[in-house]
């Protein structure tokens, strides 16, 4: 048994990777490529690993809880805010396009840093995923451009999915808004890892998770 897998079983043993078409997402997405080179022979620890910029790549544990939570399908829609290295970006894709077969499915990663963009673009499209315009990489403040990115995508029916890498202090209306009807956004919010399920345009059936820490996620602005 490789690292690699080493790493996802203890994930499953540990009750917290689930799903079938996930766990094939991790075994397929290696999360080698997503890490610096001085980060290389860390890879397979199930930890938080830095990428530069005072941001960091999430513990595998943490990044299989909540793409449980999200449940991506094949065929979504799907914003990957805080997208970094790319790793959730990269797993997303696999997950909407079935392994990169199907060209349905969308995922939308958006990223404040310019270095980070660049770094998660690189990595993702050592998968082809970038090529086969799987996923697209936007530069931008992620609590603030959903709107402009969505209307120039023709994505204006919403999206299926939202999936924040970073703590907020509130959820921005702009993500809510986004979201179609029996969407579901996964967030850490208040020191936890939150479910939100969108049931109509202002009601939201939402869920909580204590014990995990995650980098702020920063708007233009400085909040």
């Amino acid at each position: 048994m490789s690292s690699k897998e080493k790493l996802v079983q203890e994930i499953i043993d540990f009750g917290y990777l689930k799903s079938p078409q996930i766990i094939k997402a991790f075994l397929s997405i290696d999360r080698k490529d997503f890490v610096t080179l001085e980060h290389q022979d860390e890879a397979y620890l199930d930890i938080p690993l830095p990428i530069g910029f005072g941001q960091t790549i999430s513990q595998p544990l943490t990044v299989a809880f909540m793409l449980e939570l999200l449940n991506p399908q094949k065929g979504d829609k799907i914003l990957d805010i805080g997208s970094g290295s790319g790793w959730t970006s990269a797993l997303l894709s696999y997950l909407v396009s079935d392994g990169g077969k199907e060209t349905e499915g969308k995922v939308i990663a958006i990223e404040r840093i310019p270095e980070l963009k660049e770094f998660g673009e690189k990595n993702a499209a050592k998968y082809n995923f970038v090529k086969k315009d799987i996923v697209k990489f936007f530069c931008a403040d992620g609590a603030k451009a959903i709107s402009d990115i969505c209307s120039n995508l023709d994505l204006r029916e919403g999206i299926d999915k939202i999936l924040c890498s970073a703590a907020v202090e509130k959820v921005p209306l702009e993500w809510l808004k986004a979201l179609k009807t029996g969407g579901r956004l996964v967030t850490p919010l208040d020191g936890e890892i939150q479910l939100w399920v969108k049931k109509s345009a202002r009601d939201f059936e939402k869920q909580s998770f204590k014990g995990f820490s995650f980098v702020p996620l920063i708007s233009d602005d400085g909040e």
